[in-house]
């Protein structure tokens, strides 16, 4: 190459960095302004820290402790009434009192 092509293509040059510069900013401020994740040189997604996404998860995971502990309280609950229901004297009492209405019937 000489002197004469590489002066001409320089400014050529210059001019494609800088636009294709421009244009990767604009792009990336699109993304983020949209809520699209960021992604790094790999093509990997960078996001941010968020305190408020911290807060969030530690609000879900509270929750989430509290619906199992009364989960819990309801299978206890529920194991006693079953315990009751299968109970051979709480079958017998059903059973007379099933036989007092159908004597009191007739």
């Amino acid at each position: 190459m000489d002197v004469a092509a590489l002066s001409v293509m320089a400014p050529v040059i210059g001019v494609g960095v800088a636009s294709m510069s421009i244009a990767w900013v604009v792009n990336t401020w699109i993304r983020v302004r949209h809520g699209y994740p960021l992604e790094n040189s790999w093509g990997k997604a960078v996001y941010p820290k968020s305190t408020e996404a911290e807060e969030r998860v530690k609000l879900l995971t509270q929750e989430n402790a509290q619906l199992r502990a009364e989960i819990g309280s309801m299978k206890d609950r529920l194991g006693n009434v079953e315990r009751i229901v299968t109970d051979s004297g709480y079958r017998l009492t059903h059973e007379i009192e099933s036989l007092r209405e159908r004597g009191e019937a007739n």
